[in-house]
C-alpha cells in the first residue's frame, strides 16, 4: 500500500511540474505583448533608453550623417498601441518603424507610446549624427549660438571656404563673411530680423546646393549680458557686452543702482562701477519696459548672477589658445601678448592671475610661465589643469628681472585657452 502511495505522489508532481512549465511558457515578454488588453498600461520594451545623467539627456545612438536613424520599436500592448516620433520636438513619424536622414547635429529624440484607451508613456534621448571627413562643421566654443534678430552672429568651425549661404528658420542669409582664425575659421552671417525668439536649426549651404547640418542656435529679442559681468573693480570703468544691452535701464549691484552709462548700444554697456567694498555681491537688472536683464553664467541664463568686486586690475582679455605642439612661428605655440614694458611697471610682490578654460578635444592640458626664452619662473611650476580656473603667481624682484632680461613673459602649454590676465 506505501509503495503505491508513493506511485501516486510520484505521478501527481510530474503532473503539477508540467502544469507549471506552461504556465511559465505562457508569461513570456512575446506572449505578454499579443495577449495585453487596450486597458493595461502601455510599455516601450525595446529599444531601451539610458537614465539622465544629472538631470540631463544621455546620448541615445550615434551615427554618421551618411546612415539613416533606422529602429523598430517592440510595444505591448502590441495590438492597441500606436507610437510618434519627435525631433527637436517636431512631429517626424509614426507607427512602430522609422528610416530618416538627418545632417550632423545633436537631436532630442523622443518617442510616445499611446493605447487607444488613452494611456501614454514615452521615452527620450538625444542621437548624435557626426560630419564626414571633409565636411564644413561647426562647433560651440561659449556664447555665440544666443544670438539676437537683425544682428551679426558667428559660428566657428572649419572646411567652411565653399558655405553660401546660412540657412535658419527657412531662410537663407547669403550676407556672410568669412575669416580664418587661429584655430579654425569663422563665418559670420546677420540673423533674420523677422525671426521670433525660438531655437532653430541651423544648415550651411555649399556652392553645389548641399546642405550641411550647423547644430540649433537661439534666437532672443530679451537683453542678456554674456560677458564681463562677473567681475568688476569698486569706482573703476566697469564693461559689460552682450545682446539687446541698447534696451537696459538700470543695473543693480547690491543696493546700488547705476541708470546713467558712459556708454551703451546693443553690443555693449560701458559704466562706473561703484564704490563697494571687495566682496561677491547679486547684479540685477531692469529694461526700459520693466523686463530683467538676464545674464549668461556656467548654470545657464538667469535674471539674478554674482559679480565679484576685486582690486584685480585687467591687462589682457581674450579666447587665445596654447599648444606647444605647434611650430615655431605659429601664434598660438605659446600666449605672449602682454611686452615687456607692461611687466617693467609691477613691483615686486604683485600678484599675477592667468585666468584658463581647458579645449576639451585636446588629449591633455598642462600650462607653465615663463620667460620668452621658454625659462619657468622662478618658484613657478608645470601645472595640470582641468576645467577653467586661475593660475596665481607673485612676481618676486627676481621673476622681473628675469623677464626683462630674457625676452620678456609668456605662457606655455597644451590644450588651454589664455582667457585673461589680471594683477593686483
Amino acid at each position: 500500500m506505501k509503495k503505491k502511495n508513493s506511485y501516486m505522489l510520484l505521478l501527481i508532481g510530474m503532473l503539477f511540474a508540467g502544469a507549471l512549465s506552461m504556465m511559465l511558457s505562457s508569461c513570456s515578454d512575446d506572449n505578454l505583448i499579443s495577449t495585453a488588453t487596450a486597458n493595461d498600461d502601455p510599455r516601450i520594451i525595446d529599444p531601451v533608453f539610458p537614465d539622465r545623467v544629472n538631470g540631463q539627456l544621455a546620448t541615445f545612438a550615434e551615427l554618421n550623417r551618411d546612415s539613416k536613424l533606422s529602429m523598430t520599436l517592440t510595444v505591448t500592448p502590441a495590438d492597441y498601441t500606436t507610437c510618434e516620433w519627435y525631433l527637436d520636438g517636431e512631429k517626424v513619424a509614426e507607427g512602430k518603424t522609422i528610416e530618416k536622414e538627418l545632417e550632423a547635429g545633436t537631436y532630442d529624440l523622443k518617442i510616445v507610446a499611446t493605447t487607444t484607451a488613452g494611456k501614454s508613456t514615452s521615452r527620450e534621448g538625444l542621437v548624435k549624427v557626426k560630419p564626414l571627413d571633409g565636411d564644413p562643421t561647426t562647433t560651440t566654443k561659449s556664447f555665440e549660438r544666443i544670438v539676437a534678430p537683425g544682428a551679426v552672429a558667428t559660428l566657428y568651425g572649419n572646411n567652411l571656404n565653399n558655405v553660401k549661404a546660412v540657412a535658419i528658420g527657412g531662410q537663407q542669409v547669403t550676407d556672410i563673411e568669412l575669416e580664418n582664425t587661429d584655430d579654425g575659421q569663422m563665418l559670420q552671417y546677420v540673423v533674420p530680423e523677422a525671426l521670433k525668439d525660438s531655437t532653430y536649426r541651423v544648415s550651411l549651404i555649399t556652392n553645389d546646393g548641399a546642405s550641411y547640418g550647423a547644430d540649433k542656435v537661439t534666437v532672443t529679442s530679451k537683453a542678456l549680458a554674456t560677458a564681463g559681468a562677473n567681475r568688476a573693480n569698486a569706482n573703476a570703468s566697469w564693461t559689460i557686452t552682450g545682446i539687446n544691452l541698447s534696451k537696459v535701464a538700470s543695473i543693480s549691484v547690491g543696493d546700488k543702482t547705476v541708470t546713467s552709462f558712459d556708454q551703451q548700444s546693443d553690443g555693449q554697456i560701458v559704466l562706473t562701477c561703484p564704490n563697494l567694498a571687495e566682496g561677491e555681491y547679486t547684479i540685477t537688472g531692469k529694461t526700459k519696459d520693466g523686463s530683467d536683464l538676464t545674464f549668461y553664467t556656467a548654470d545657464g541664463i538667469t535674471a539674478n548672477a554674482t559679480v565679484t568686486i576685486s582690486s584685480e586690475r585687467t591687462i589682457w582679455e581674450g579666447h587665445h589658445y596654447v599648444s606647444w605642439d605647434k611650430p615655431d612661428g605659429d601664434p598660438n605655440k605659446t600666449f605672449n601678448l602682454i611686452g615687456m614694458d607692461v611687466f617693467a611697471q609691477f613691483k615686486a610682490g604683485t600678484i599675477l592671475k592667468v585666468y584658463y578654460s581647458i579645449e576639451p578635444s585636446a588629449e591633455y592640458h598642462q600650462m607653465q610661465l615663463m620667460t620668452g626664452w621658454w625659462t619657468l619662473l622662478p618658484n613657478s611650476t608645470k601645472m595640470d589643469i582641468s576645467g577653467s580656473g586661475a593660475y596665481t603667481y607673485t612676481l618676486s624682484q627676481d621673476a622681473l628681472d628675469l623677464i626683462q632680461a630674457q625676452s620678456g613673459f609668456q605662457v606655455g602649454g597644451h590644450g588651454f585657452y589664455v582667457d585673461r590676465v589680471t594683477v593686483e
